[in-house]
């Protein structure tokens, strides 16, 4: 981990350098936990594509043996759309190790609109009709639906199962954005 060379002389920087450390920490203990979970086996939906057609989860995975599932929730979230602003920018990035898909509950068509708006480049399907999001813990019982993602592992046999899953929210560590404003007075 870098550390900024005025930690030395500086006590404030000192300070949030043994932070740091302590989050570094923290972090591969995290890593260590998901590594060791049980997985759970996921259900090879039927999603609609833009197109019209539908396309099932297993043939999301493409070539790759992973997949980086975004659960979004769609036109009526701005902060869904921050989120996948910035997706926009790294998810090909994200393809040199697995595949990478965004899915909401949104019609096709809106979905389409939105993308072509925001100059979005990455796959996008939706889940609506089915129970993806609440299978995958992302809706409550009442059938509101949360942001997040997971990542999912297409083993040889062809089934899939879910490695891990993290909730978005303000401050999590998917939105850059709130890096930058933690940097700022008043956050």
């Amino acid at each position: 981990m870098w550390v900024h060379p005025l930690a030395k002389t500086d006590p404030a920087r000192k300070k949030l350098a043994a932070v740091a450390g302590k989050i570094a920490k923290l972090e591969k203990q995290a890593r260590t936990i998901r590594a060791r979970a049980p997985r759970r086996r996921v259900d090879d939906y039927e999603l609609a594509r833009a197109d019209g057609g539908t396309v099932r989860l297993s043939a999301l995975f493409g070539q790759k043996d992973r997949l980086v599932l975004v659960h979004n929730m769609g036109k009526s979230c701005p902060y869904c759309t921050m989120w996948a602003d910035g997706f926009n920018a790294l998810w090909k990035h994200v393809t040199d190790k697995a595949a990478f898909v965004l899915v909401n509950n949104d019609a096709p068509a809106d979905q389409a609109r939105v993308a072509r708006a925001r100059g979005w480049s990455f796959p996008m399907v939706s889940a609506g009709g089915t129970s993806l999001f609440r299978d995958l813990g992302f809706a409550d019982a009442r059938g509101q639906w949360y942001p997040g993602v997971s990542t999912l592992v297409r083993k040889k046999d062809g089934t899939i199962e879910r490695y891990a899953a993290a909730p978005f929210g303000p401050g999590d560590k998917f939105n850059s954005v709130f890096s930058f404003f933690e940097l700022l007075p008043k956050g």
